[in-house]
């Protein structure tokens, strides 16, 4: 196939575009600067200059394409996320963003839209397994994420096909990561919530090939990502990788002052991606979280 792609230069869009190259397919690339169309060309994608929210820019970058993959984003890292309109650009990103690709894919005759999501959704499930019936807890944070599904779906009521992937926690060689590493290698602490509450995670590596998996799944809502791991064997992991006995976590006050922010990333969430494996052979290369998910981030 030749597939669009939307955060081309990000750690989902690298990974993608390694994948779907890996597996035959071609990329076009969206780029916002000539830095990241050099290192998506440098990839072996074709850059195309523009903007997300520029449809008939995208619509003529998207002729031709058998697929979009939408994986454009903008996480705040560490403290940046408690500052007052910190998800402003990424709320952005998913309530119109997500809105003008799709329209832009249906436009070009695309006929399949690949949307990026997120597991945090789903509300706190204790210690039991959520799937893709569970329910989901819709709060100003977790609210833009649903809008960006619904976006999507409106491709597939169009005659497309919609499939979004609900990824865990990207947990390796990205931002956030490096961010709690450092930290962690400080003494200082990096956990949220409480201890054995559950995380659903996902090595940056196995979002690409979930991407190109996507391309031949069933419309739909898929859950995609590691075996779920507890908070405490979360935290105690990243501190080891960053020579430390075991990790710490932060003071409840902290949560209180991150509110609906910080709220999601605490959540107990035992999340299974055994439907996307079912119906597509997907099967996470990292599938067990382990020390090595941070050899990058350790010091030569």
């Amino acid at each position: 196939m030749k597939v669009f792609l939307t955060g081309a230069s990000g750690v989902m869009g690298r990974s993608s575009i390694e994948a779907l190259h890996r597996a035959g397919h071609d990329v076009v690339g969206l780029t916002r600067s000539s830095g990241t169309a050099e290192l998506v060309a440098a990839m072996g994608a074709q850059p195309w200059p523009g903007d997300l929210y520029d449809r008939p820019n995208l619509t003529a970058g998207m002729q031709g394409c058998d697929a979009v993959a939408n994986l454009a984003t903008k996480v705040p890292v560490g403290t940046a996320a408690l500052r007052p309109g910190s998800l402003k650009a990424i709320d952005r990103i998913r309530l119109n963003g997500s809105r003008i690709v799709a329209d832009a894919a249906h436009r070009a005759g695309v006929e399949r839209i690949v949307q990026q999501s997120l597991s945090f959704i789903y509300a706190d499930h204790g210690d039991g397994w959520i799937d893709e019936h569970s329910p989901v807890d819709v709060t100003r944070a977790t609210e833009p994420v649903v809008v960006a599904e619904d976006n999507v779906n409106r491709f597939a009521v169009d005659g497309g096909t919609a499939v979004s992937l609900r990824f865990g926690l990207i947990t390796g060689d990205d931002a956030n990561t490096a961010w709690l590493f450092r930290r962690a290698a400080a003494g200082r602490s990096i956990g949220l919530g409480p201890e054995e509450s559950w995380m659903h995670v996902i090595h940056p590596e196995d979002v690409g090939t979930a991407v190109v998996h996507a391309l031949t799944a069933p419309g739909g809502v898929y859950n995609v990502g590691a075996e779920p791991v507890q908070r405490r064997d979360y935290v105690d992991m990243i501190a080891r990788a960053a020579g430390r006995e075991a990790g710490h976590f932060l003071p409840g006050w902290i949560l209180r002052l991150g509110a609906e922010k910080l709220e999601i990333l605490t959540r107990s969430q035992r999340v299974s991606s055994q439907l996307f494996s079912d119906r597509t052979g997907w099967q996470p290369v990292h599938a067990t979280l382990r020390r090595e998910w941070f050899d990058a981030l350790v010091p030569a």
